[in-house]
């Protein structure tokens, strides 16, 4: 019989995290602070983040250790987590290609977002902080920082996206049961969220205007600071736990990948997923494809072609409260259309992943919500695990280089991060396939 799964021992899960910074080429840009477009310091951030993580923002080591502690949290939600053959995906495609997928969706909370809500929640934790801010689109991150803050001892506070709050509300009763306070975003709780409110009274909400109201309130409280689940460098170095296990779990089944496939909202999934990987290539070590996935009608990266988009400096935000930030950005007033996808509905790129692209390190597709979902039942169908519409665009992507490979009888080597389950998704598949 094939190998089906590599699960690695406890022992075998990352002890550090792996740091793309040094190695990224070109000229990384810093971002810079609104008012006098000079690069940022410490001094301008530590209002609303802990000192330990603006280090991890700016570090130049390769590696940073995992705190014990962390790593103890890690293993009780279920790192290190199995890769998988999608044999019977293989089966029904009738594709010579080879097709393994990352199992991010065994977390408690159902995706990857834990990877850095643990550490984050730690780091605050560690420092005095009594409660951290933040937003959510689908949810996922909100779930994970809810668990996160209750394993340390902090009180949480979340903006959902409105739209994702009416879509998916299980995704709240998740955090709610967590003990965190949840509030659909743009609300009449901030001021940031009152303007909006003020020039469009049924604004379905973006994750740009939910990130302003969370930093607003950080910033006005002394004893809460905000955290962020996608975009910063350290969210993206706390993913690469991902791309570390599976160098390893790949090398348990001698395989090399020709394609790695991630969905890419703010950027964190995919980033955790490849950068180990994406490291090596930098160093000529390998010659992967990398590919990055949105939605058409989010297209950051790849709205470029058209104009939509642009590489440039932008606020994170809707009520441009953070730093300017280089990256593939449809501008921070964008208003997102009300996709299932509520995790990429995000105006911008991460600056790492951004720079990436620009360098042609990776490479950025596009697909449509109808597309997704075609993948995402058939994988349903095939591999038995129902997944979020986020990471069913990296089906979808995988799906489409299999079939090239059986019209070209290749026989490459696809792999996939499948970020999170959809089994609080399924009011949206309901809408889409007509349940």
């Amino acid at each position: 019989m094939d190998r089906v799964k590599v699960t690695l021992k406890e022992d075998e899960m990352p002890t550090k995290w792996y740091n793309i910074l040094p190695d990224l080429p070109g000229s990384f840009a810093p971002p810079l602070h609104p008012g006098t477009k000079q690069p940022i310091g410490p001094d301008d951030l530590k209002a609303i983040f802990p000192m330990s993580l603006i280090g991890q923002e700016v570090s130049d080591q390769h590696y940073i250790d995992i705190p014990e502690e962390v790593r103890e949290a890690y293993l009780r939600i279920g790192r290190p987590t199995p890769l998988y053959r999608a044999t019977r995906l293989e089966k029904a495609l009738g594709t010579p290609a080879k097709i393994y997928y990352k199992r991010e969706d065994v977390s408690f909370v159902g995706s990857h977002k834990t990877n850095t809500a643990i550490p984050q929640a730690y780091y605050n934790m560690k420092e005095g902080v009594e409660r951290l801010s933040t937003e959510t689109g689908a949810g996922q991150w909100g779930c994970a920082l809810s668990l996160a803050t209750k394993m340390f001892g902090l009180k949480c506070l979340v903006y959902m996206v409105k739209v994702s709050f009416e879509q998916k509300p299980y995704r709240k009763y998740v955090m709610n049961m967590y003990g965190a306070n949840v509030i659909p975003s743009p609300s009449m709780t901030t001021e940031s969220g009152k303007k909006i409110l003020a020039d469009d009274p049924k604004s379905t909400g973006s994750l740009g205007i939910a990130i302003s109201e969370a930093v607003e309130v950080a910033a006005k409280d002394p004893k809460t600071n905000y955290a962020l689940g996608s975009v910063l460098n350290h969210v993206m170095l706390h993913q690469t736990v991902i791309g570390q296990e599976v160098q390893k779990q790949l090398q348990m089944f001698g395989a090399q990948p020709d394609i790695m496939i991630g969905c890419a909202g703010g950027g964190s999934n995919f980033a955790g997923f490849t950068f180990p990987l994406v490291g090596e290539k930098i160093k000529k070590k390998n010659n992967i494809d990398f590919i990055a996935v949105e939605p058409k009608s989010v297209p950051s990266m790849t709205g470029i072609n058209s104009g939509m988009s642009k590489f440039d400096y932008d606020f994170g935000d809707t009520a441009e409260l953070t730093p300017l930030l280089k990256m593939y950005t449809l501008g921070h007033k964008f208003k997102p259309d009300p996709i299932h996808a509520g995790g990429l509905r995000y105006h911008g790129m991460a600056p790492t992943v951004s720079h990436l692209l620009d360098q042609k390190v990776i490479r950025a597709e596009a697909y449509e919500q109808n597309e997704t979902f075609d993948a995402a039942k058939l994988f349903s169908q095939t591999e038995g695990i129902i997944p979020a519409p986020e990471s069913s665009h990296a089906i979808a992507c995988a799906v489409k280089y299999a079939r090239l490979c059986k019209q070209k009888n290749e026989a490459k080597t696809i792999v996939f991060n499948l970020s999170g389950h959809g089994l609080l998704d399924l009011g949206g598949y309901a809408s889409v396939f007509k349940l």
